[in-house]
């Protein structure tokens, strides 16, 4: 999704930008506010060929029963990041520990060792998925970090976490398929050509 930066310089007695990010979701309804290494992003709603490849990205992972049992499958769950005192972002698509409602932080948003992957479908904004979320989601030991990059149309896949990014970082082109670490709970495959061709806008 497109996204701006919103920057604002602490002063004596300024609100937090935790209470900030609070007033622009107030000001801004339906948009996404995260706060990505202690710099507030605002992201507009969803195109429809974006929301169209999240729903088929949704359904390998049901296919593979992974929204049953131990774990499930959510969208636009808020993950807290360790990296900034306020800091949090809301990915995409998630796949989580089951009991992720025990594992509640601050500002509805949830602790990041329940998440097993994180998933995110990128627009005009497409850097902020493909570096600062990077950074971000590493430090937050996510294990998997999976990026629909309509951009330059493929696919990426980071796994290991290390301090300031991915160990591996795999980049898929159309007609190609990807299967998915086990460490998931299940095994799921991605068909390259088939999510960047739904996140496309028709003609």
């Amino acid at each position: 999704m497109s996204a701006a930066p919103v920057e604002f310089p602490p002063q004596g007695g300024a609100p937090s930008q935790l209470d900030v990010a609070k007033r622009l979701m107030e000001q801004n309804p339906g948009h996404r506010v995260e706060i990505i290494g202690g710099v507030i992003v605002v992201t507009p709603p969803p195109d429809a060929p974006h929301a169209r490849a999240l729903t088929k990205l949704m359904r390998p992972f049901l296919e593979a029963g992974l929204d049953d049992g131990e774990t499930q499958v959510l969208q636009g769950v808020g993950l807290w990041l360790p990296d900034g005192p306020e800091d949090y972002a809301i990915p995409d698509l998630s796949l989580v520990d089951a009991d992720i409602d025990e594992h509640r932080a601050e500002n509805n948003c949830y602790d990041p060792a329940v998440f097993r992957l994180v998933l995110e479908v990128t627009s005009s904004n497409y850097n902020n998925d493909l570096k600062a979320k990077v950074v971000a989601y590493a430090g937050a030991k996510i294990p998997v970090y999976v990026i629909v990059d309509r951009k330059h149309d493929r696919i990426h896949v980071l796994t290991d976490p290390a301090e300031d990014g991915y160990d591996s970082h795999r980049v898929h082109a159309p007609g190609e398929r990807i299967t998915l670490p086990p460490s998931l709970g299940a095994e799921v495959k991605l068909d390259v050509e088939s999510l960047l061709k739904a996140g496309r806008h028709e003609s």
